[in-house]
């Protein structure tokens, strides 16, 4: 027993939080320390889902590893395609077609509201709450929709490829578009007067699960987690990639450095994609969705290339190294949940059980991108 635990009380015992328990999301372990109620330390074990994506890629072609971006985050899987494909047209200078660009970035924040309610119904059901998630569901099966109609799936999305995507989109999905997010705005005010107004979430959430600004660079925290710590960074913003730039948006910040400001960061970002999306839909270019000269073989010149994007859990970055063959030397994948969930072992200290079940659900972890 470390000495942190034995000066707290001489009654101290450990409790493993999983790995199987529905409030880890997935397949964590958390080793508390408890003193009674309260927790001494909190210390996460990962590894129970590990399948060596990053030694995956430098045994596959550049081609052959991008369905695996898929499989990390399969809540936001087109953001990670994304990513993939900017990182290898920027080191195989391949030029996209516009109308490609506002294909991916439509088809993205789509991605992104369907990531968000599924973690705001889930982290609600946390909360004791069931009917959040059933109206959560509804809307996002809109999405999905939405997304395979295009795209052929429904969750680990493979859509882009190396010079923009896989098919065109028809009027009918931009229609669809359309009429979505005139349904969410629609259903919004409800959310709102239905959760984010409820006393007993707002008992739960306010001036509970401190991860301030200071912790956030300490741990590299980014995503709502950092822009609920009041620090104002989003990868489309500051460092721009695709056609981000053209379209007007803001950045949800909230200083409160709790759970309810991680909360009502990704409920306006849900707000925010939606802008995107009609501004985009409304401006979207004719013309071809695929590169007239992409290369059916990739092969980069040599070098060490790094891109990153905006996922809904935050920044994720590829850093990959070609040695000018078809197959990548190295590849290293900086993915956000990672970061975030480091800092639950802090700010869980001294905290009751139940509130540190609510500050886990307010970091909204995705466990197969943690052990990728």
């Amino acid at each position: 027993m470390t000495a942190i635990a034995q000066s707290a009380s001489s009654e101290t015992f450990v409790l493993n939080l999983g790995p199987q328990h529905p409030a880890t999301h997935g397949v964590l372990r958390v080793k508390l320390v408890m003193d009674g109620e309260y927790i001494v330390e909190a210390e996460p074990v990962l590894g129970y889902i590990h399948r060596m994506h990053e030694k995956m890629g430098e045994n596959r072609t550049w081609a052959q590893f991008l369905p695996n971006t898929g499989r990390m985050d399969y809540l936001h899987a087109l953001a990670y395609n994304h990513n993939y494909v900017c990182l290898v047209e920027r080191a195989a200078s391949i030029e996209v077609p516009e109308r490609a660009e506002y294909i991916r970035v439509i088809t993205n924040e789509l991605n992104r509201i369907s990531s968000h309610l599924l973690w705001f119904g889930a982290f609600v059901l946390d909360l004791g709450g069931f009917s959040p998630l059933l109206y959560a569901f509804d809307d996002r099966e809109q999405i999905l929709d939405l997304l395979e109609s295009v795209t052929g799936s429904r969750l680990t999305y493979c859509y882009f490829r190396f010079g923009g995507v896989y098919n065109d989109v028809d009027q009918d999905f931009l229609d669809g578009c359309k009429a979505f997010v005139a349904r969410l705005r629609e259903r919004m005010p409800m959310y709102h007067n239905l959760v984010t107004k409820n006393i007993i979430l707002m008992k739960r959430l306010q001036d509970i699960g401190f991860i301030d600004a200071e912790m956030c660079r300490k741990y590299g925290a980014t995503g709502p987690v950092a822009r609920g710590a009041g620090i104002d960074f989003d990868v489309r913003r500051h460092e721009p990639y695709s056609v981000y730039p053209r379209f007007d948006f803001d950045i949800p910040v909230y200083p409160g450095c709790d759970s309810m400001a991680r909360y009502m960061v990704r409920m306006d970002e849900m707000e925010q994609s939606m802008r995107i999306i009609e501004q985009a839909v409304g401006a979207i270019p004719e013309g071809p969705v695929m590169a007239a000269k992409a290369p059916k073989i990739i092969k980069p010149p040599k070098g060490d290339y790094y891109h990153a994007v905006e996922t809904a859990r935050g920044s994720f970055g590829i850093r990959a190294v070609s040695d000018g063959t078809n197959t990548p030397y190295r590849m290293k994948l900086r993915t956000p949940s990672f970061s975030n969930l480091v800092t639950f072992g802090e700010a869980a200290k001294g905290m009751l059980l139940p509130d540190a079940l609510a500050l886990m659900g307010s970091l909204d972890l995705v466990i197969p991108e943690i052990d990728r």
